[in-house]
């Protein structure tokens, strides 16, 4: 069925036409609105560091990076080049989007790969080591373009190569910082700290880990990052604690009452006045995006698995959503220059046709699969 969040974001759409014509949305209630969505960022971002598994995926690299950078690449250049020289974009939305385009949400399609019993073999793994990539490069990105995108817009003269190399020290030094904060809260937890949390249970160690992980934002915004950053690595912390990692049951339920409000807080920020070039720009958008993952992913997997099983993993590589619309909503926050309201509908776009269109063909891949090997 549609996938949850495209409910939301049209929930949220839908909100907002109905605040334009009746006003019924307050000061106080969008305030309200942004925080729980802010909060619903930092759950999400959490999240997908604790379930990354860094230790494990070293070992994977020689089969998994080639596919990513191939998909990485081709999702990513071709997006920038359609903004910049063809919807006559600035450099800095263009970067933005074409970001957001290298991400991927798995977990839109890997449901479909665990009912058919697909996500335990070669092909399977290989495509979660390939998210796992995707997730840890885009927040990477998404870093050092909120970093740079403020240098890009003063207009000094100076070429996007210039900027990038004159803030990377910058960055480096701050994390180094909060590396170093990281590898401190990592050796606690390796001490103390698990065994403290296993004694509580269930919810109360939930919290705790929340707690230690807004601190650990908190701090990586001080140093300049987004909470989102902050929240990525404070997840990355607990990653590698198997009895944390069990423990789930306490995240879900914050994880369902949060999100959905990340999503609800998009479709309220698109522009119904947008919409016409959205459409437009989104629809060639999601052309470059469908591409770029079946080809980026697809072609580079033909040399560890079968022609079928090489398009399964391009295909299942497609849907944006979370990651995607974090970058584009950090882009928005830093304002219209970073993110024009029909730049930010287009990528919403994008994520509501790939999110639910998606799993239908996978679906019918997933038939005609049999595993390599």
């Amino acid at each position: 069925g549609m996938p949850s969040l495209a409910g939301f974001i049209a929930l949220g759409f839908v909100l907002r036409v109905a605040d334009g014509q009746i006003a019924f949305m307050s000061g106080t209630g969008r305030h309200l609105l942004e925080f729980l969505a802010e909060t619903g960022v930092f759950i999400l971002l959490f999240r997908i560091g604790l379930d990354s598994n860094l230790h494990g995926l070293v070992a994977k690299l020689p089969r998994a990076a080639p596919i990513w950078l191939g998909n990485v690449t081709l999702s990513g250049v071709p997006a920038f080049l359609l903004c910049h020289q063809v919807f006559d974009l600035g450099a800095v939305p263009s970067m933005f989007t074409a970001i957001a385009m290298t991400a991927t949400s798995v977990a839109v399609t890997t449901e479909l790969w665990r009912e058919a019993g697909a996500l335990d073999t070669p092909d399977g793994e290989t495509l979660i080591d390939v998210a796992e990539l995707d997730d840890l490069s885009a927040v990477i990105f998404m870093a050092m373009a909120v970093a740079v995108a403020p240098l890009v817009h003063s207009g000094d003269g100076g070429s996007l190569a210039t900027h990038i190399s004159e803030i990377s020290l910058i960055l480096l030094a701050k994390a180094a910082a909060l590396g170093a904060l990281c590898l401190a809260v990592a050796w606690a937890n390796q001490q103390r700290l698990a065994a403290i949390l296993t004694r509580l249970g269930e919810p109360h160690a939930a919290m705790i880990l929340l707690g230690i992980g807004i601190c650990v934002a908190a701090v990586a915004s001080l140093l300049g990052f987004s909470i989102a950053i902050g929240a990525f690595f404070a997840g990355l912390i607990f990653s590698r604690n198997p009895d944390v990692v069990r423990m789930e049951t306490g995240f879900v339920q914050i994880q369902a009452f949060f999100v959905p409000f990340f999503f609800i807080a998009i479709g309220f920020r698109i522009d119904p006045a947008s919409l016409g070039m959205a459409l437009a720009f989104g629809g060639a958008l999601l052309a470059v995006a469908v591409g770029g993952k079946i080809a980026g992913a697809g072609l580079p997997a033909l040399m560890t698995t079968s022609g079928a099983g090489a398009l399964l993993i391009g295909v299942s590589m497609v849907p944006r959503a979370e990651m995607a619309m974090v970058i584009g909503q950090q882009a928005r926050d830093l304002g219209d220059w970073a993110m024009p309201a029909e730049v930010f509908s287009g990528i919403a776009l994008v994520a509501l046709a790939t999110s639910v269109a998606t799993p239908i063909v996978v679906h019918l891949l997933l038939r005609r699969w049999r595993p390599s090997g």
